[in-house]
């Protein structure tokens, strides 16, 4: 089974806000997802981000991929592989 940390996108239309989750590759956008990791709001200026490193560090540690936009926000947070 392969493991994404990727985004889910909730708030309302042309306002979104953005869970950061591990899920199933295979599963839908806003699917059943394993755990909810933190957040992201690019509505606000600067954007907010906040992550549960310790959740994040250990399912990179366990295998699960990040996306593009995941990994620039784990990077921005200073979170790294």
């Amino acid at each position: 089974m392969a493991v994404k940390i990727r985004l889910r996108r909730m708030g309302q239309k042309k306002a979104p806000f953005y869970r950061i989750i591990v899920a199933d590759s295979r599963s839908p956008r806003d699917g059943k997802f394993i755990d909810e990791i933190g957040t992201y709001d690019p509505n606000l200026e600067p954007s907010a981000v906040t992550i549960n490193e310790e959740a994040a560090k250990k399912w990179l540690a366990n295998g699960a991929q990040p996306t593009e936009v995941v990994a620039k926000l784990l990077k921005q947070a200073g979170i790294e592989k």
